[in-house]
């Protein structure tokens, strides 16, 4: 099985970049998408319902802002779009589905720089974080679990191209990367990591000018996380620049 997540910067944008030959043309058997930034009525009949797919989605109540959606294969066997709390749930960044015993969590995780970029957002980063956590923590009792999304956390200095210049921003403050140590104390894992320890370069989101893609100065903030038990089932993990049509890029991984 080939689960991918993929920030899209908007899905009716991405739509017209080759989003579906991207969902088609990957051997892909889950989706989730981040940024949809769309309700489902918005959404064209061919994006919203693709031939073969299963289309789920968790929209903000805000138009033209946030939203995740998952595209499966396989029809879930339940599908969660809230974490209990209005004020998180408002924002569209949480959906789970389940296929047979594994439980699949797609995240739009928020960032905590504010409008005015002075970090005011962290504290509600922190509480999403904190909130996602404890239902994954129970989800992995009754089977393999994983967690894909848009963290906007770079975890480690190898994360980010530079690091040194960061240590101040959302994204890579200390209490940010505290949460991603939590986690991996926690028993969950980086699957990309633990398949590509100590690799540099590798990253998922680049900004959209000074020409940062082209020369690879971006951040790693994508990730598959996983339970202990569905960690055994991993046989390969990728991120996949060369897929456009959004600053960020495809990640996932191939299961068992």
């Amino acid at each position: 099985m080939r689960i991918v997540s993929w920030n899209v910067n908007g899905l009716r944008a991405c739509a017209k970049k080759g989003f579906l030959t991207v969902l088609n043309g990957l051997d892909i058997d889950v989706m989730g998408i981040q940024e949809v930034r769309a309700f489902e009525a918005q959404l064209d009949d061919e994006v919203r319902s693709p031939e073969g797919w299963h289309f789920h989605q968790a929209a903000a109540e805000r138009a033209g802002y946030s939203g995740v959606a998952f595209y499966s294969r396989q029809a879930p066997n339940a599908v969660e779009t809230s974490l209990g709390d209005p004020a998180l749930d408002a924002e569209g960044r949480y959906i789970a589905i389940r296929l047979d015993r594994m439980w699949l969590v797609n995240g739009y995780f928020p960032k905590g720089s504010g409008r005015d970029r002075d970090n005011s957002r962290v504290p509600y980063k922190l509480d999403f974080y904190s909130a996602v956590f404890e239902r994954i923590e129970t989800m992995r009792k009754s089977g393999p679990v994983y967690v894909m999304g848009d963290y906007n956390t770079a975890h480690q200095d190898i994360d980010l191209a530079r690091p040194k210049t960061n240590h101040k921003n959302s994204g890579f403050l200390p209490e940010e990367r505290a949460v991603l140590d939590a986690w991996e104390a926690a028993g969950w894992h980086d699957t990309f990591r633990r398949l590509h320890p100590g690799e540099p370069g590798h990253y998922s989101w680049w900004r959209q000018w000074g020409n940062s893609r082209a020369d690879n100065v971006g951040w790693r903030i994508d990730y598959v996380f996983a339970s202990p038990t569905a960690m055994k089932r991993v046989e390969s993990t990728f991120i996949l620049p060369e897929v456009t049509g959004s600053d960020h890029c495809p990640v996932g991984v191939d299961v068992k």
